[in-house]
Protein backbone atom coordinates (compact mmCIF):
# COMPACT_ATOMS: atom_id res chain seq x y z
CA UNK A 1 0.00 0.00 0.00
CA UNK A 2 1.49 3.56 -0.90
CA UNK A 3 2.66 5.77 1.79
CA UNK A 4 3.99 9.00 2.02
CA UNK A 5 7.49 8.61 3.25
CA UNK A 6 9.73 11.49 4.37
CA UNK A 7 13.42 11.46 4.26
CA UNK A 8 16.08 13.41 5.95
CA UNK A 9 19.21 13.88 3.94
CA UNK A 10 20.29 13.77 0.50
CA UNK A 11 23.53 11.21 0.63
CA UNK A 12 24.00 8.12 -0.92
CA UNK A 13 21.99 6.56 1.66
CA UNK A 14 18.76 8.73 1.21
CA UNK A 15 18.78 8.71 -2.25
CA UNK A 16 19.09 5.03 -3.04
CA UNK A 17 16.42 4.33 -0.53
CA UNK A 18 14.61 7.06 -1.94
CA UNK A 19 14.38 5.20 -5.34
CA UNK A 20 13.38 1.99 -4.14
CA UNK A 21 10.71 2.85 -1.40
CA UNK A 22 8.94 5.01 -4.73
CA UNK A 23 9.69 2.26 -6.74
CA UNK A 24 7.44 0.71 -4.62
CA UNK A 25 4.55 3.24 -5.11
CA UNK A 26 5.35 5.73 -1.69
CA UNK A 27 5.43 8.80 -2.21
CA UNK A 28 8.79 10.22 -0.86
CA UNK A 29 9.98 13.24 -0.26
CA UNK A 30 13.41 14.07 0.40
CA UNK A 31 14.33 17.35 2.84
CA UNK A 32 18.24 18.36 2.65
CA UNK A 33 19.39 21.25 4.88
CA UNK A 34 22.22 22.35 2.53
CA UNK A 35 21.61 24.36 -0.55
CA UNK A 36 22.46 21.63 -2.52
CA UNK A 37 22.28 17.70 -2.78
CA UNK A 38 24.45 14.91 -1.97
CA UNK A 39 25.15 14.90 1.73
CA UNK A 40 28.99 14.30 1.98
CA UNK A 41 29.34 14.15 -1.71
CA UNK A 42 29.18 17.45 -2.59
CA UNK A 43 31.26 20.20 -4.91
CA UNK A 44 33.56 23.27 -4.61
CA UNK A 45 33.50 24.99 -7.92
CA UNK A 46 36.01 28.08 -7.74
CA UNK A 47 38.03 29.99 -10.47
CA UNK A 48 37.64 27.18 -13.38
CA UNK A 49 38.08 24.35 -10.85
CA UNK A 50 36.01 21.84 -9.81
CA UNK A 51 36.42 19.42 -6.35
CA UNK A 52 34.54 16.63 -5.02
CA UNK A 53 34.24 17.46 -1.13
CA UNK A 54 33.64 14.33 -0.07
CA UNK A 55 34.63 10.85 -1.59
CA UNK A 56 37.04 10.87 -4.24
CA UNK A 57 37.58 7.37 -4.71
CA UNK A 58 35.12 4.95 -7.07
CA UNK A 59 36.13 1.31 -5.90
CA UNK A 60 33.38 -2.13 -5.98
CA UNK A 61 31.98 -0.51 -9.45
CA UNK A 62 29.59 -3.74 -8.86
CA UNK A 63 27.56 -2.08 -6.24
CA UNK A 64 27.11 0.56 -8.60
CA UNK A 65 26.17 -1.63 -11.35
CA UNK A 66 23.97 -3.70 -9.02
CA UNK A 67 22.21 -0.61 -7.67
CA UNK A 68 21.44 0.78 -11.38
CA UNK A 69 20.33 -2.64 -12.59
CA UNK A 70 17.06 -2.53 -9.89
CA UNK A 71 15.90 0.46 -12.16
CA UNK A 72 16.83 -1.26 -15.70
CA UNK A 73 19.37 0.78 -15.87
CA UNK A 74 23.38 1.26 -16.50
CA UNK A 75 25.77 3.64 -14.60
CA UNK A 76 26.24 4.33 -18.56
CA UNK A 77 22.94 5.78 -18.75
CA UNK A 78 24.05 8.53 -16.48
CA UNK A 79 27.91 8.69 -16.31
CA UNK A 80 30.88 8.21 -18.09
CA UNK A 81 33.81 5.85 -16.24
CA UNK A 82 37.45 5.67 -16.49
CA UNK A 83 39.66 3.13 -15.67
CA UNK A 84 42.74 4.59 -13.66
CA UNK A 85 46.01 3.13 -14.64
CA UNK A 86 47.99 3.20 -12.77
CA UNK A 87 45.50 2.73 -10.11
CA UNK A 88 47.64 5.05 -7.48
CA UNK A 89 50.60 5.52 -6.45
CA UNK A 90 52.59 5.00 -2.64
CA UNK A 91 55.45 7.26 -1.68
CA UNK A 92 57.77 6.34 0.81
CA UNK A 93 61.11 8.61 0.66
CA UNK A 94 62.31 11.25 -2.10
CA UNK A 95 60.78 9.61 -5.60
CA UNK A 96 60.88 6.61 -3.94
CA UNK A 97 57.63 5.42 -4.38
CA UNK A 98 55.52 2.04 -6.02
CA UNK A 99 52.85 2.50 -8.78
CA UNK A 100 50.16 -0.14 -8.37
CA UNK A 101 48.97 -1.28 -11.65
CA UNK A 102 45.39 -1.69 -12.70
CA UNK A 103 45.61 -5.39 -12.69
CA UNK A 104 46.26 -7.72 -10.52
CA UNK A 105 49.15 -9.66 -12.87
CA UNK A 106 51.44 -6.71 -13.11
CA UNK A 107 50.32 -5.69 -9.24
CA UNK A 108 52.15 -9.38 -8.77
CA UNK A 109 55.01 -8.80 -10.42
CA UNK A 110 55.25 -5.33 -8.63
CA UNK A 111 55.22 -7.20 -5.51
CA UNK A 112 57.62 -10.13 -6.40
CA UNK A 113 60.32 -7.19 -7.58
CA UNK A 114 60.55 -5.79 -4.10
CA UNK A 115 60.44 -8.97 -2.09
CA UNK A 116 61.30 -12.60 -3.56
CA UNK A 117 58.48 -14.87 -3.12
CA UNK A 118 55.73 -12.01 -1.99
CA UNK A 119 53.85 -12.57 -6.11
CA UNK A 120 52.54 -16.06 -4.81
CA UNK A 121 51.83 -14.87 -1.17
CA UNK A 122 49.88 -11.99 -2.64
CA UNK A 123 47.91 -14.55 -5.32
CA UNK A 124 47.38 -16.75 -2.42
CA UNK A 125 46.21 -13.43 0.03
CA UNK A 126 44.35 -12.31 -3.54
CA UNK A 127 42.11 -15.65 -3.87
CA UNK A 128 41.14 -15.86 -0.03
CA UNK A 129 40.07 -11.57 -0.32
CA UNK A 130 37.71 -12.21 -3.67
CA UNK A 131 36.55 -15.30 -1.71
CA UNK A 132 35.28 -13.28 1.00
CA UNK A 133 34.42 -10.46 -1.39
CA UNK A 134 31.98 -12.71 -3.15
CA UNK A 135 30.39 -13.94 0.27
CA UNK A 136 30.03 -10.75 2.01
CA UNK A 137 29.27 -8.60 -1.19
CA UNK A 138 27.14 -10.34 -2.57
CA UNK A 139 25.48 -11.83 0.14
CA UNK A 140 25.68 -10.83 3.74
CA UNK A 141 25.82 -6.85 3.11
CA UNK A 142 22.38 -7.29 2.18
CA UNK A 143 21.17 -8.47 5.29
CA UNK A 144 19.28 -6.03 7.29
CA UNK A 145 21.04 -6.72 10.79
CA UNK A 146 17.99 -7.45 12.87
CA UNK A 147 19.60 -10.93 13.61
CA UNK A 148 22.71 -13.11 14.47
CA UNK A 149 21.75 -15.70 12.58
CA UNK A 150 21.86 -13.73 9.17
CA UNK A 151 25.92 -14.29 9.41
CA UNK A 152 25.11 -17.87 9.96
CA UNK A 153 25.68 -19.49 6.40
CA UNK A 154 27.73 -22.41 5.18
CA UNK A 155 30.26 -20.28 3.26
CA UNK A 156 30.52 -17.67 6.92
CA UNK A 157 31.03 -21.24 9.10
CA UNK A 158 34.22 -22.06 7.11
CA UNK A 159 35.46 -18.83 7.46
CA UNK A 160 34.60 -17.99 11.15
CA UNK A 161 38.30 -18.06 12.01
CA UNK A 162 38.48 -14.92 9.97
CA UNK A 163 36.51 -12.72 12.32
CA UNK A 164 38.93 -13.65 15.27
CA UNK A 165 42.09 -13.20 13.44
CA UNK A 166 42.95 -9.99 12.38
CA UNK A 167 44.15 -7.82 8.98
CA UNK A 168 47.54 -6.96 10.68
CA UNK A 169 48.18 -10.68 11.53
CA UNK A 170 47.38 -12.08 8.22
CA UNK A 171 49.54 -9.50 6.04
CA UNK A 172 52.50 -9.61 8.24
CA UNK A 173 52.48 -13.41 8.20
CA UNK A 174 52.72 -13.47 4.89
CA UNK A 175 55.25 -10.13 3.99
CA UNK A 176 57.71 -9.08 5.95
CA UNK A 177 58.64 -5.99 3.41
CA UNK A 178 56.95 -3.03 5.17
CA UNK A 179 56.40 -0.68 1.85
CA UNK A 180 53.84 -4.20 0.83
CA UNK A 181 52.53 -4.22 4.59
CA UNK A 182 51.56 -0.86 3.98
CA UNK A 183 49.77 -0.84 0.74
CA UNK A 184 47.94 -3.89 2.29
CA UNK A 185 47.22 -2.03 5.24
CA UNK A 186 46.01 1.17 4.13
CA UNK A 187 42.43 0.40 2.88
CA UNK A 188 41.04 -0.35 6.09
CA UNK A 189 43.30 2.49 8.24
CA UNK A 190 41.60 5.04 5.91
CA UNK A 191 38.36 3.49 6.13
CA UNK A 192 37.50 2.91 9.60
CA UNK A 193 39.92 1.09 12.19
CA UNK A 194 43.73 -0.49 13.06
CA UNK A 195 44.49 -3.31 10.92
CA UNK A 196 45.00 -4.59 14.42
CA UNK A 197 41.11 -4.54 15.61
CA UNK A 198 39.94 -5.31 11.75
CA UNK A 199 38.65 -9.11 11.47
CA UNK A 200 40.72 -10.57 8.73
CA UNK A 201 37.44 -11.28 6.51
CA UNK A 202 37.72 -7.59 5.63
CA UNK A 203 40.61 -8.49 3.67
CA UNK A 204 38.00 -8.54 0.85
CA UNK A 205 38.41 -4.30 0.37
CA UNK A 206 41.86 -5.57 -0.92
CA UNK A 207 40.41 -7.30 -3.74
CA UNK A 208 38.43 -4.30 -4.30
CA UNK A 209 41.43 -2.63 -4.77
CA UNK A 210 43.75 -4.82 -6.36
CA UNK A 211 40.83 -7.24 -8.17
CA UNK A 212 38.36 -4.64 -9.28
CA UNK A 213 40.68 -1.50 -9.77
CA UNK A 214 40.24 1.95 -9.04
CA UNK A 215 37.85 4.06 -11.29
CA UNK A 216 36.89 8.26 -11.90
CA UNK A 217 33.85 8.81 -12.77
CA UNK A 218 34.28 11.78 -15.38
CA UNK A 219 33.06 15.15 -13.93
CA UNK A 220 33.89 13.73 -10.55
CA UNK A 221 32.20 11.74 -8.04
CA UNK A 222 29.41 14.51 -8.14
CA UNK A 223 28.22 12.94 -11.37
CA UNK A 224 27.00 9.64 -9.05
CA UNK A 225 24.88 11.48 -6.94
CA UNK A 226 23.37 13.77 -10.36
CA UNK A 227 22.96 10.34 -11.34
CA UNK A 228 21.17 9.19 -8.64
CA UNK A 229 18.72 12.68 -8.44
CA UNK A 230 17.87 11.92 -12.10
CA UNK A 231 16.57 8.82 -11.58
CA UNK A 232 15.00 9.51 -8.17
CA UNK A 233 12.44 12.46 -10.12
CA UNK A 234 12.55 9.76 -12.90
CA UNK A 235 11.04 7.63 -10.27
CA UNK A 236 8.71 10.60 -8.98
CA UNK A 237 11.04 11.60 -5.62
CA UNK A 238 9.91 15.33 -4.98
CA UNK A 239 13.18 16.67 -3.51
CA UNK A 240 13.21 19.89 -1.32
CA UNK A 241 16.87 21.49 -0.81
CA UNK A 242 17.28 24.82 2.35
CA UNK A 243 14.89 22.29 4.40
CA UNK A 244 16.25 22.24 7.85
CA UNK A 245 14.64 19.20 9.71
CA UNK A 246 14.19 20.43 14.03
CA UNK A 247 12.36 17.73 15.05
CA UNK A 248 10.83 14.15 14.28
CA UNK A 249 7.46 14.32 15.60
CA UNK A 250 6.10 11.46 17.73
CA UNK A 251 2.44 10.66 18.59
CA UNK A 252 1.58 8.00 21.05
CA UNK A 253 5.08 6.08 19.99
CA UNK A 254 4.65 6.68 16.27
CA UNK A 255 6.41 8.84 13.92
CA UNK A 256 4.00 11.55 12.62
CA UNK A 257 5.93 14.28 10.99
CA UNK A 258 9.06 16.38 10.71
CA UNK A 259 9.39 19.80 12.02
CA UNK A 260 10.72 21.42 8.68
CA UNK A 261 12.33 25.20 8.44
CA UNK A 262 9.11 25.56 11.37
CA UNK A 263 6.79 24.34 9.55
CA UNK A 264 5.37 21.12 10.39
CA UNK A 265 5.03 17.96 7.77
CA UNK A 266 3.22 15.12 8.04
CA UNK A 267 4.23 11.76 6.89
CA UNK A 268 3.45 7.99 7.80
CA UNK A 269 6.75 6.89 7.75
CA UNK A 270 10.37 8.63 8.57
CA UNK A 271 13.41 7.98 7.60
CA UNK A 272 16.84 9.68 8.57
CA UNK A 273 19.91 9.65 6.30
CA UNK A 274 21.10 11.57 8.18
CA UNK A 275 23.93 11.29 11.03
CA UNK A 276 22.37 8.49 13.47
CA UNK A 277 23.47 10.25 16.46
CA UNK A 278 21.87 13.66 15.22
CA UNK A 279 18.37 12.11 14.01
CA UNK A 280 18.04 10.50 17.52
CA UNK A 281 18.66 14.40 19.16
CA UNK A 282 15.69 15.40 17.10
CA UNK A 283 13.53 13.22 19.09
CA UNK A 284 12.22 13.49 22.50
CA UNK A 285 15.12 11.81 24.97
CA UNK A 286 12.22 9.05 26.19
CA UNK A 287 11.96 7.72 22.30
CA UNK A 288 16.27 7.55 21.64
CA UNK A 289 17.69 4.28 21.45
CA UNK A 290 21.08 4.97 22.33
CA UNK A 291 22.07 6.93 24.83
CA UNK A 292 25.35 9.60 24.97
CA UNK A 293 27.52 6.74 26.81
CA UNK A 294 27.01 4.52 23.89
CA UNK A 295 28.00 6.61 20.92
CA UNK A 296 30.65 8.06 23.54
CA UNK A 297 32.23 4.19 23.96
CA UNK A 298 31.78 3.50 19.89
CA UNK A 299 35.06 3.66 17.65
CA UNK A 300 34.65 6.06 14.98
CA UNK A 301 36.18 5.95 11.75
CA UNK A 302 38.49 9.01 11.56
CA UNK A 303 37.79 12.74 10.66
CA UNK A 304 39.54 14.64 7.97
CA UNK A 305 41.81 17.51 7.01
CA UNK A 306 40.89 18.02 4.18
CA UNK A 307 42.55 21.01 1.07
CA UNK A 308 41.22 22.06 -2.35
CA UNK A 309 43.96 23.52 -3.80
CA UNK A 310 43.98 25.07 -7.49
CA UNK A 311 47.67 25.60 -8.84
CA UNK A 312 48.68 27.16 -11.99
CA UNK A 313 51.13 24.79 -13.16
CA UNK A 314 50.73 20.79 -13.39
CA UNK A 315 52.05 18.66 -10.45
CA UNK A 316 54.79 16.61 -11.89
CA UNK A 317 55.98 13.22 -10.35
CA UNK A 318 52.25 12.01 -8.70
CA UNK A 319 49.45 10.28 -10.30
CA UNK A 320 45.69 10.98 -10.05
CA UNK A 321 45.37 9.16 -6.22
CA UNK A 322 49.07 9.57 -4.40
CA UNK A 323 49.00 8.70 -1.34
CA UNK A 324 52.04 9.39 1.00
CA UNK A 325 53.93 7.04 3.77
CA UNK A 326 56.92 8.28 4.00
CA UNK A 327 56.31 8.72 8.06
CA UNK A 328 55.39 5.88 10.70
CA UNK A 329 52.31 4.44 9.67
CA UNK A 330 51.80 2.60 13.17
CA UNK A 331 52.42 5.75 14.92
CA UNK A 332 49.80 7.96 13.19
CA UNK A 333 47.07 4.91 12.97
CA UNK A 334 47.60 5.33 17.09
CA UNK A 335 46.77 9.24 17.33
CA UNK A 336 43.56 8.23 15.39
CA UNK A 337 42.46 5.10 17.50
CA UNK A 338 44.53 5.02 21.17
CA UNK A 339 45.35 7.69 21.85
CA UNK A 340 43.67 10.91 20.21
CA UNK A 341 45.48 13.61 18.82
CA UNK A 342 47.17 15.60 15.78
CA UNK A 343 49.75 13.38 14.50
CA UNK A 344 53.31 14.91 14.54
CA UNK A 345 53.95 13.28 11.47
CA UNK A 346 50.77 13.06 9.23
CA UNK A 347 50.56 10.25 6.50
CA UNK A 348 48.20 12.03 3.96
CA UNK A 349 47.23 11.49 0.50
CA UNK A 350 46.46 13.33 -2.71
CA UNK A 351 44.28 13.31 -5.20
CA UNK A 352 44.54 14.99 -8.66
CA UNK A 353 41.38 14.85 -10.74
CA UNK A 354 42.77 16.93 -13.17
CA UNK A 355 45.58 14.51 -14.63
CA UNK A 356 42.43 12.11 -15.52
CA UNK A 357 39.40 14.81 -16.55
CA UNK A 358 39.60 17.97 -18.10
CA UNK A 359 37.30 19.36 -16.65
CA UNK A 360 38.64 19.67 -13.50
CA UNK A 361 40.77 22.80 -13.52
CA UNK A 362 41.53 25.16 -16.44
CA UNK A 363 44.13 23.96 -18.77
CA UNK A 364 47.65 23.79 -18.21
CA UNK A 365 46.94 24.23 -14.29
CA UNK A 366 46.22 21.08 -11.52
CA UNK A 367 43.58 20.98 -9.91
CA UNK A 368 44.81 19.21 -5.92
CA UNK A 369 42.81 17.69 -3.24
CA UNK A 370 44.65 16.71 0.23
CA UNK A 371 43.76 14.58 2.91
CA UNK A 372 45.02 14.00 6.53
CA UNK A 373 43.00 11.53 8.51
CA UNK A 374 42.32 12.25 11.84
CA UNK A 375 40.60 11.39 15.54
CA UNK A 376 37.20 12.97 15.18
CA UNK A 377 36.17 15.07 18.22
CA UNK A 378 39.81 16.99 18.12
CA UNK A 379 40.22 20.86 18.45
CA UNK A 380 39.57 22.78 15.04
CA UNK A 381 41.47 25.60 14.73
CA UNK A 382 42.53 27.74 11.76
CA UNK A 383 46.05 27.80 13.08
CA UNK A 384 46.61 24.11 12.88
CA UNK A 385 44.89 23.80 9.59
CA UNK A 386 47.88 26.03 8.37
CA UNK A 387 50.45 24.23 10.11
CA UNK A 388 49.51 20.83 9.04
CA UNK A 389 49.08 21.72 5.39
CA UNK A 390 52.88 23.28 5.80
CA UNK A 391 53.73 20.87 6.98
CA UNK A 392 52.29 18.56 3.85
CA UNK A 393 53.15 20.63 1.29
CA UNK A 394 56.90 20.89 2.41
CA UNK A 395 56.84 17.46 2.21
CA UNK A 396 55.16 16.88 -1.32
CA UNK A 397 57.99 19.11 -2.75
CA UNK A 398 60.71 17.33 -0.82
CA UNK A 399 59.13 14.05 -2.27
CA UNK A 400 58.21 14.75 -5.59
CA UNK A 401 61.37 16.83 -6.24
CA UNK A 402 59.86 19.94 -7.16
CA UNK A 403 58.66 23.13 -5.97
CA UNK A 404 54.90 24.33 -5.59
CA UNK A 405 54.12 26.53 -3.40
CA UNK A 406 54.13 29.39 -4.95
CA UNK A 407 52.23 28.39 -8.01
CA UNK A 408 49.17 27.69 -5.39
CA UNK A 409 46.40 30.29 -6.27
CA UNK A 410 44.21 29.61 -3.64
CA UNK A 411 43.58 26.79 -1.09
CA UNK A 412 39.82 25.99 1.18
CA UNK A 413 40.18 23.61 4.27
CA UNK A 414 37.98 21.64 5.57
CA UNK A 415 37.78 19.82 8.79
CA UNK A 416 36.50 18.26 12.27
CA UNK A 417 34.29 21.65 12.90
CA UNK A 418 32.87 21.57 9.19
CA UNK A 419 31.87 18.05 9.15
CA UNK A 420 29.71 19.09 12.50
CA UNK A 421 28.78 22.26 10.83
CA UNK A 422 27.50 20.92 7.39
CA UNK A 423 26.84 17.54 8.40
CA UNK A 424 26.05 17.29 12.11
CA UNK A 425 28.36 14.45 11.64
CA UNK A 426 29.22 13.41 15.35
CA UNK A 427 32.33 14.71 16.82
CA UNK A 428 33.18 15.46 13.03
CA UNK A 429 33.58 11.61 11.91
CA UNK A 430 34.04 11.31 8.38
CA UNK A 431 33.29 8.08 7.50
CA UNK A 432 30.79 7.14 10.32
CA UNK A 433 31.67 3.70 12.53
CA UNK A 434 34.41 1.63 12.51
CA UNK A 435 34.34 -1.92 11.21
CA UNK A 436 35.74 -3.41 13.88
CA UNK A 437 34.08 -7.04 15.47
CA UNK A 438 31.90 -5.77 17.74
CA UNK A 439 30.61 -3.56 15.51
CA UNK A 440 29.85 -5.30 12.84
CA UNK A 441 26.19 -6.26 10.78
CA UNK A 442 23.45 -6.86 13.94
CA UNK A 443 25.83 -4.83 16.79
CA UNK A 444 25.42 -1.82 14.92
CA UNK A 445 23.00 1.08 15.62
CA UNK A 446 19.71 -0.27 14.42
CA UNK A 447 18.09 0.13 10.58
CA UNK A 448 14.46 0.38 12.39
CA UNK A 449 13.21 1.93 15.58
CA UNK A 450 13.29 -0.40 18.66
CA UNK A 451 11.38 2.78 20.19
CA UNK A 452 8.87 4.52 17.67
CA UNK A 453 6.70 2.86 15.42
CA UNK A 454 7.28 4.29 11.68
CA UNK A 455 10.54 5.50 12.11
CA UNK A 456 13.85 4.21 10.12
CA UNK A 457 17.36 5.21 9.50
CA UNK A 458 19.92 4.56 7.04
CA UNK A 459 23.81 5.59 6.09
CA UNK A 460 27.21 4.82 7.35
CA UNK A 461 26.77 4.94 11.48
CA UNK A 462 23.96 2.00 10.73
CA UNK A 463 23.85 -1.36 8.66
CA UNK A 464 26.34 -2.60 6.58
CA UNK A 465 28.97 0.39 7.26
CA UNK A 466 31.25 2.85 5.73
CA UNK A 467 31.90 4.23 2.69
CA UNK A 468 29.91 5.07 -0.65
CA UNK A 469 28.88 1.69 -1.90
CA UNK A 470 27.56 0.31 1.50
CA UNK A 471 25.34 3.46 1.93
CA UNK A 472 23.80 2.47 -1.69
CA UNK A 473 23.14 -0.95 -0.20
CA UNK A 474 21.71 0.51 3.38
CA UNK A 475 19.28 2.20 0.90
CA UNK A 476 17.99 -0.79 -0.34
CA UNK A 477 18.06 -2.34 3.18
CA UNK A 478 16.10 -0.10 4.91
CA UNK A 479 13.40 0.22 1.62
CA UNK A 480 13.01 -3.52 1.99
CA UNK A 481 12.53 -3.20 5.97
CA UNK A 482 9.90 -0.55 5.30
CA UNK A 483 8.54 -2.66 2.59
CA UNK A 484 8.04 -5.49 5.13
CA UNK A 485 7.20 -3.65 8.18
CA UNK A 486 4.73 -1.29 6.45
Amino acid sequence: MSKNIAIIGSGFSSLASACYLAKQGNDVTVYEKNSTIGGRARQLKKEGFTFDIGPTWYWMPDVFERFFADFNKKPSDYYELIKLSPAYQVYFGHLDFVTIADNLPEIVKTFESIEKGSGKQLEQFMAEAKSNYDIAIKDLVYRPGESPLELITLETAKKVNQFFSNIKKDVRKRFKNMKLVQILEFPVLFLGAKPSDTPSFYNFMNFADFGLGTWHPKNGMYSVILAMETLAKELGVKIETNANVEKIDVTNGKATGLLVNNKIITAEVILSGADYHHSETLLDEKYRQYSEKYWENKTFAPSSLLFYVGFDKKIENVEHHSLFFDVDFDIHAEAIYDNPKWPEEPLFYASFPSKTDENSAPEGKEAGIFLIPLAPGLEDTNELRELYFEKIITRLEQLTNQKVKNNIIFKESFCVNDFVKEYNSYKGNAYGMANTLLQTAFLRPKLKSKKVQNLYFTGQLTVPGPGVPPSLISGKLVADLIKKYQ
